[in-house]
């Protein structure tokens, strides 16, 4: 089988403590790299053993599943201005600060970001578990902040701002490729997002087409992705916001969920599907024929363990739109999608791990 897998996660991983340490030290670019390295055999040694086909870095040379790799981006830089993101939990709300960003040159790859990471991950994971690559999807870099943060000197209109990223991103899907990638991810909070109606008032607030958003989006993801080699399987995951076992935004997928599935040219769907903030099973009726679905069932946001029938009645629930081989199953987020980490252990998160396996096999055989 081609990932998405039966068993799969979406990428980030809690940061062992010895590395949160070292990065509050300040060392030396090597030898945290060093440290860095350590906690990845690790990781990765961990999610063969619970018997995961493929295995992520954890995102640990990262701060931010998103930010990392958007700066890195020629043309993009950080601002001193600050993008308040709101979130809230069952117990209560808080807010995450992060700089905006500035599109103040032509945006252009000018290296291949994570190529080493990459390279290092694929040397660590073997040849019996398959490399996976996340990196935020074009998307993210326009939902940030819109067309108030591109300069208009530089794009005075959007259509060149968006074939200029388009383009960059194809040329990273290009070099990651060329580098023996196989399995790629485009994480976006957007296309999620956009399925909220308090979500869609701000982005019209701000001046954008929020109706039609995510035609945009998807449209600008596939000239992404069209010339991706046969052998690289890239899937999509959507999330409603994931900062310290806290969400952003609400809602089913339903205003999104036509175009998204009909028309986005990825080979697999991590849907956010662990609690009634994410809506129903019904809009996976526009799945067509030869995509996965994996549902993410199991939630990343507290340490106890769902139940084997709860997951498989879910499973069937969800067999009543698109067909059960189409299906697989994984958690519903990244455990740790910034460098906080969500509020549960290292032993809860590979139990967890460990359940969607055991239930892969007894659905799927």
């Amino acid at each position: 089988m081609t990932p998405p897998f039966r068993a799969d996660h979406v990428g980030s991983l809690l940061r062992p403590p010895r590395l949160l340490e070292a990065r509050a030290k300040n060392l030396p670019a090597a030898d945290l790299r060093a440290i860095e390295d350590d906690a990845i055999r690790d990781v990765v040694r961990m999610q063969r053993d619970v018997g995961l086909r493929s295995a992520t870095d954890g995102e640990f040379r990262r701060t931010a599943w998103h930010m990392d790799f958007i700066y890195r981006l020629g043309g993009i830089r950080p601002t001193d201005e600050k993008i308040q993101v709101h979130f809230r939990n069952a117990g209560g709300e808080l807010d995450f600060e992060a700089a905006a960003l500035a599109i103040d040159e032509p945006v252009r790859l000018t290296e291949t970001i994570f190529g080493d990471d990459f390279a290092f991950l694929a040397g660590v994971a073997g040849p019996d578990v398959t490399a996976k690559l996340t990196i935020p999807s074009p998307s993210m870099v326009h939902y940030r902040g819109g067309r108030a943060a591109i300069d208009p000197l530089v794009y005075p209109d959007e259509e060149s701002f968006w074939a200029d990223l388009s383009a960059a991103y194809a040329d990273q899907v290009r070099r990651i490729a060329a580098l023996g990638c196989r399995y790629l991810q485009l994480d976006d909070t957007s296309l999620a997002y956009l399925n909220d109606p308090e979500q869609r008032r701000q982005l019209t607030e701000r001046g954008d087409d929020a109706e039609h958003q995510h035609l945009r989006y998807i449209r600008q993801i596939n000239a992404a992705i069209a010339d991706r080699p046969a052998e690289l399987a890239v899937t999509t995951h959507m999330c409603r916001g994931n900062f310290r076992s806290s969400w952003a935004a609400e809602g089913g997928y339903d205003f999104v969920a036509e175009a998204l599935f009909s028309e986005l040219a990825v080979d697999g769907f991590f849907l956010e599907y662990d609690d009634d903030r994410s809506g129903g099973f019904a809009p996976l009726r526009f799945v067509p024929p030869g995509k996965r679905v994996v549902l993410g069932l199991v939630t990343t946001k507290r340490g106890a363990l769902e139940s084997k029938d709860t997951l498989k009645r879910r499973i069937d629930e969800a067999a009543k739109y698109v067909p059960l081989e189409q299906l697989c199953l994984s958690p519903q987020c990244g455990f740790s999608s910034t460098v906080e980490g969500n509020t549960l252990s290292y032993d809860e998160q590979v139990a967890k791990l460990r359940l969607i396996v055991e239930v892969a096999e007894e659905v799927w055989g």
